[in-house]
């Protein structure tokens, strides 16, 4: 499992207690919530900040480009701290019942009919002392996002409309967001919303970094090919700083993509299928494809 040598004695402790308190009683369910260990850190910092910020119980925001890893992060941090994971996946359809929960009918043993709550993501996490993970926060309405103010700052609370009941946070309860600025049907995060958390900026991986994933996550394994799938990742990095393609262009999940297929097709095609056809205007897919044209 990743960890950094940057961490400060007192977190490591904390770590290697939660891991000895928690095992022996973690149920089933819980245990699938626990996320992987299994983000590639562009470097040292990104990982210390982020387990240092959540072990001061402040919520993290993770800011970058789709593909950098910032749901990998999430995980991973969940790991490290043994803590199941709830995940809500932003949209501009999310409501109240998507966020805290909903009422149904149920059956008691007897059978008689009544109507019960059903937690959702949110109440499951803050009562139960786990993760909440929010990815694309900035695709949900603000008027949406609203109804958790008081979740995410020094209250740690929440009046829950649906029963009336206030429920206070367990005090290991910690919240990781996700943000992709600048995409089409996201929404400037407001200020006040901003300053409930500490960002961590999460870019791409280069270089070294960037071999070694490809190295342990894609089927291709020829050395020379593999090398020259980081160029273009950095390639197609440029073309991105000079604003001549979109972020997802240099997206780690399809530069794996393209890899794979490249164990059984052509590179050129293969990076067709997995990046270029991705992009809708055609001046950026020809700019992908000229790029790995002069690589391959």
């Amino acid at each position: 499992m990743m960890m950094t040598a940057g961490l400060p004695e007192q977190v490591l402790i904390k770590l290697a207690q939660n891991k000895e308190e928690r095992q022996p009683s973690r149920n089933d369910e819980d245990r699938e919530l626990i996320g992987s260990a299994a983000f590639e850190s562009p470097n040292e910092e990104i990982l210390t900040d982020t387990i240092i910020a959540l072990y001061l119980n402040k919520n993290v925001l993770l800011k970058g480009p789709t593909g950098s890893g910032k749901t990998k992060l999430a995980e991973h941090v969940s790991a490290l701290f043994d803590q199941p994971m709830h995940a809500v996946n932003c949209s501009t359809d999310l409501d109240a019942e998507a966020l805290l929960g909903f009422k149904t009918l149920a059956h008691d043993e007897q059978g008689n009919s009544q109507i019960v709550f059903i937690p959702g993501p949110i109440m499951k996490a803050m009562t139960k002392g786990h993760f909440l993970y929010i990815d694309e926060i900035n695709m949900a309405k603000p008027e949406t996002l609203s109804l958790i103010n008081g979740v995410l700052d020094y209250r740690r609370s929440i009046t829950n409309p649906f029963t009336g009941e206030v429920i206070t946070a367990h005090p290991e309860f910690k919240v990781v967001a996700a943000i992709n600025e600048g995409y089409m049907g996201t929404v400037p995060l407001n200020e006040a919303l901003k300053n409930r958390f500490v960002t961590i900026d999460v870019p791409y991986l280069q270089g070294e970094t960037l071999l070694k994933l490809l190295k342990s996550k894609s089927v291709l394994q020829d050395d020379k090919l593999l090398r020259t799938f980081v160029q273009l990742s950095a390639d197609l990095l440029t073309l991105i700083e000079m604003g001549q393609l979109p972020d997802e262009a240099g997206s780690i999940r399809a530069l794996l993509d393209a890899c794979d297929l490249t164990a059984y097709i052509p590179p050129l095609r293969a990076i067709a299928r997995a990046i270029a056809d991705k992009l809708e205007d055609e001046r950026e897919r020809a700019a992908v494809l000229n790029a790995a044209d002069t690589l391959f």
